[in-house]
């Protein structure tokens, strides 16, 4: 009697390409991981090696009052803890401020305005031509003794201006990117100028403008440690008067990068998963 093998159907092929391509997803993944841990693991090797070298004698069995304390049943936030959140509070108002001086920006660049054009053109250069730490030199010792502002807000109005900058073309390539026809089809509606970009425009550019401007608020976050030069009380300024009081050098600038560290994974995970509904509710 003769057998005879059953074709496999177009769906069955289907399903065997997405559960091969599922597994060789898988294992590639758990292939970066493990040369993920390993580099980690050798880094340490590395700094345990060196620290043992140079006869340092770890501390961390004190490290916990530089979060926090219990004094009569009351938690004290220690100095990391404070300097986080003033780090989270220049972040958040410089990356405010950046964002609308992209916008701003953006738009001046894309107008019909000459004036406009120029002078987002001169900001752009001058901005992202010159160093940050000048830049900062600049706003404190010359801006802030003329407008009467404190150290706090001539490192956010610095932070703001530099990155706004760079959010600036972000925004424009995002809005640029949009399909021509779009633009047509909301003039063809009678969509002003404002509605076109509020309703069509704007919603459209989102999913190119995101990934990038993610980026740029990570290096806002890492960015805003140089304010510790004009002695704003963040993060790397409680880190560096932790290590003049303890002498725990090590410590504090591992528990300093493990925080920082935490902060940009936590954005640009949230990031992404807001990037993805804005794909679903796209499609």
């Amino acid at each position: 009697m003769q057998s005879r093998t059953a074709a496999s159907t177009p769906r069955e092929l289907r399903v065997r390409e997405e559960v091969g391509l599922d597994v060789r997803a898988l294992t590639r993944t758990i292939w970066q991981v493990a040369q993920a841990v390993l580099i980690f693991l050798v880094l340490g090797v590395l700094i345990w090696r060196g620290a043992q070298a140079m006869e340092y004698r770890w501390q961390w069995y004190r490290v916990e009052p530089f979060f926090y304390r219990v004094i009569d049943g009351e938690i004290i936030w220690g100095p990391l803890v404070k300097g986080l959140i003033q780090t989270l509070k220049l972040a958040a108002v410089s990356g405010f401020i950046a964002v609308s001086i992209g916008f701003l920006t953006a738009f001046a660049r894309l107008s019909n305005s000459i004036a406009g054009r120029i002078i987002a053109k001169w900001y752009l250069e001058a901005i992202r031509n010159t160093p940050l730490l000048v830049q900062l030199f600049l706003f404190y010792f010359v801006l802030a003794p003329i407008f009467g502002i404190d150290r706090f807000w001539a490192g956010v109005l610095c932070l703001a201006f530099f990155e706004g900058s760079f959010a600036a073309e972000i925004i424009r390539g995002g809005i640029t990117g949009v399909d021509h026809g779009q633009y047509e089809g909301a003039d063809a509606i009678g969509l002003n100028v404002v509605d076109k970009y509020r309703f069509v425009v704007i919603p459209q550019s989102l999913p190119l403008i995101l990934p990038p401007l993610t980026g740029l608020l990570i290096s806002l976050i890492k960015h805003s440690a140089i304010v510790s030069v004009i002695a704003v009380s963040e993060l790397t300024t409680a880190g560096l008067n932790l290590i003049s009081d303890t002498f725990m050098a090590f410590e504090v600038w591992f528990l300093v990068a493990g925080i920082y560290l935490a902060v940009t994974v936590t954005l640009s995970i949230s990031v992404s998963l807001f990037e993805r509904s804005l794909n679903k509710t796209k499609r």
